[in-house]
């Protein structure tokens, strides 16, 4: 009897399963399925994304400077600012650590990125001479910026880079206590000066007397806006207001000897 015939004789007997050569055991596939499964690697919980530092962060690093090493060397380290990353150098501060007269710009540009020191090149060649008009030099004054890293391009700062990295610079003054100071541009003026001030112009916040309060203690601080040194090189005719403030920064120091 051939197979197919073997088969027709299993239908009409009423076969209705299919024998195998061997018994087999159903119960030991599911066991062996339910071992696989027990055997299984559970899922490693993945690490949750740390958030960047923000101002908070940068305020609490910042208080916990005690000198001015403290607080370059913390700028060196914190990674709270995404213009460190592209820019060649941390640009500190340059000038006495006693300076009666406190001078800020707005960012670091290339050539100061490439010196690590603010006001290098044309625009620093140009205050050196503008401070020696009144008897100052960059030997007698502190000179620093809003942050300290160049922003790509030469871009204005952002206010969320602005923000982050004035808790340093509120901390710079707190540290030096200087007597005045000199804030040299539309990013520097808007920065520091109160919020009223937010929507005016440079060439109308400067030669105006202002006074800002500074975290850490020391209180009011007077300060003047004044043009910066790259604007003067693009805009030489707004020397004549820029010698104007230099005088008044003259006649205060004077005044307050």
């Amino acid at each position: 009897m051939d197979e197919l015939a073997a088969l027709r004789l299993q239908i009409v007997w009423g076969a209705d399963e299919i024998l195998l050569p061997a018994p087999q055991d159903r119960r030991a596939a599911k066991l062996a399925a339910v071992d696989v499964a027990a055997v299984k690697p559970k899922s490693v919980p993945q690490p949750v994304p740390m958030l960047p530092a923000g101002p908070a962060d940068a305020r609490k690093i910042a208080e916990k400077c005690l000198t001015l090493e403290d607080l370059s060397a913390a700028l060196r380290d914190f990674t709270g600012c995404e213009l460190r990353d592209t820019a060649t150098h941390l640009v500190f501060a340059d000038g006495a650590a006693d300076a009666r007269v406190m001078l800020i710009g707005d960012a670091p540009g290339a050539e100061e990125d490439r010196a690590g020191q603010p006001f290098a090149g044309p625009a620093g060649q140009l205050l050196d001479k503008m401070l020696a008009s009144i008897g100052l030099d960059r030997n007698k004054v502190r000179l620093t910026n809003i942050v300290p890293w160049r922003p790509p391009g030469d871009r204005p700062p952002t206010e969320a880079e602005i923000a982050v990295c004035l808790p340093f610079l509120q901390r710079h003054i707190a540290l030096l206590k200087p007597d005045c100071l000199i804030l040299l541009g539309t990013v520097a003026a808007k920065a520091m000066l109160p919020t009223q001030y937010g929507h005016t112009g440079i060439g109308r916040l400067r030669g105006k007397w202002h006074s800002i309060e500074i975290p850490g203690g020391i209180g009011s601080v007077p300060c003047l806006a004044s043009y910066h040194p790259m604007y003067l090189l693009r805009m030489p005719a707004a020397k004549r207001d820029s010698w104007h403030d230099l005088l008044a920064l003259r006649a205060w120091l004077d005044s307050e000897t």
